[in-house]
């Protein structure tokens, strides 16, 4: 469904409009809009920020107006219950050409997912996403080489950039259209692979702890003291949730080729660290050891009944006779690295004005 047309949009200054034109390029990006991202049950029990959807659609114009002056053309959007990415396409101003994808909305993860998969059929050449840690997971599942910035929208985040949106949409536009291409910008990050004795199978980017919980039910983690093993794909002391936990004990960034595996024990730990599992809160948590985790190595999780939460969200239930692995990949997204393509930018004269 086409939205708005280049030519629907002249409230730019003439000067801004041919400054622009003169670098478009016939390329498509995606947008991933998620209107439950910073809305789950960690704002009742922390000092979380709530993000509403009309900063939201805020912060989706300031990245429209960073894909249009990297000289983006053409845009495709994720349709969402909130008609965030849709309303912030009808009140931007400016030279670009919007589209909504053809998909059926079930205000569940699955709008994702589909949406991603439509993305990629259509030969976008880079994605932005808005929102978590579970967005950016959702998103990430089937985005295959596409070149992925995810764009954080609330406080408990650890892999989407915290990041203002016109930079975000410089920073996507130069990748999607080709103006950057040092492969530095766009790394390829490692990511954690969750193997069911059921035959489904699942990523996460950050972490994968394994709950006493029985069911998924309210689907985020907000109890650490449910919480007995915890796999980590990125532990850094700057980090808040589970991952500042293994950033307590042994940092590791989202560069590094090696994850954790922590044995909490909230009884009678051998060891104590403080870490900020949630915004506000710095907590005592017990563990006994960790371990490093390399590419390729299985870890099996055949405890029950427990549930795997992934990035922070309960999604796998383990029952009576089941189990799982958990396995550190190479093979994970494709991320754009925002300070570094805009460093390169620069370095390059891509802001310099005739």
């Amino acid at each position: 469904m086409r939205l708005t047309k280049k030519s629907e949009l002249p409230s730019c200054s003439i000067i801004e409009i041919l400054s622009i034109e003169k670098r478009i390029v016939l390329v498509s990006v995606g947008i991933i809009a998620n209107p439950s991202s910073g809305k789950d049950i960690r704002r009742l029990v922390s000092e979380s920020r709530v993000v509403t959807n009309q900063e939201k659609i805020n912060i989706l114009k300031r990245i429209y107006a960073g894909l249009a002056a990297a000289g983006v053309h053409n845009v495709l959007l994720m349709p969402d219950y909130g008609r965030l990415a849709i309303t912030a396409a009808e009140e931007f101003q400016g030279p670009l050409s919007f589209d909504s994808l053809e998909v059926f909305i079930r205000n569940k993860e699955e709008d994702t997912i589909d949406s991603v998969k439509k993305l990629v059929e259509s030969g976008v050449t880079a994605v932005v996403v808005l929102g978590g840690d579970g967005t950016s997971r959702a998103a990430c599942k089937y985005i295959g080489q596409i070149p992925v910035l995810p764009v954080s929208t609330g406080t408990n985040n650890v892999f989407p950039y915290m990041i203002e949106g016109t930079l975000a949409g410089l920073a996507a536009g130069f990748i999607a259209t080709g103006l950057v291409t040092d492969p530095e910008c766009v790394p390829r990050y490692q990511a954690l692979s969750v193997e069911h004795t059921d035959g489904s199978s699942e990523i996460s980017l950050v972490d994968v702890a394994i709950s006493s919980e029985h069911y998924v039910g309210a689907r985020a983690i907000w109890d650490i003291g449910t919480v007995s093993d915890l796999f980590l794909a990125i532990a850094e002391p700057h980090s808040i949730g589970l991952s500042a936990i293994g950033g307590a004990i042994h940092p590791i960034s989202r560069e590094e080729t090696i994850a954790l595996h922590l044995k909490l024990n909230h009884t009678n730990p051998k060891y104590r660290v403080m870490a900020p599992v949630i915004p506000g809160h710095v907590r005592s948590v017990g563990y006994d050891d960790f371990a490093i985790m390399t590419v390729g190595q299985p870890i099996t999780i055949d405890r029950y009944p427990r549930t795997i939460a992934l990035d922070g969200e309960r999604a796998l239930v383990l029952r009576e006779g089941d189990s799982a692995t958990v396995t550190l990949i190479s093979e994970g997204p494709r991320t754009i690295d925002p300070y570094k393509t805009l460093r390169t930018a620069a370095s390059n004269k891509l802001f310099d004005l005739p």
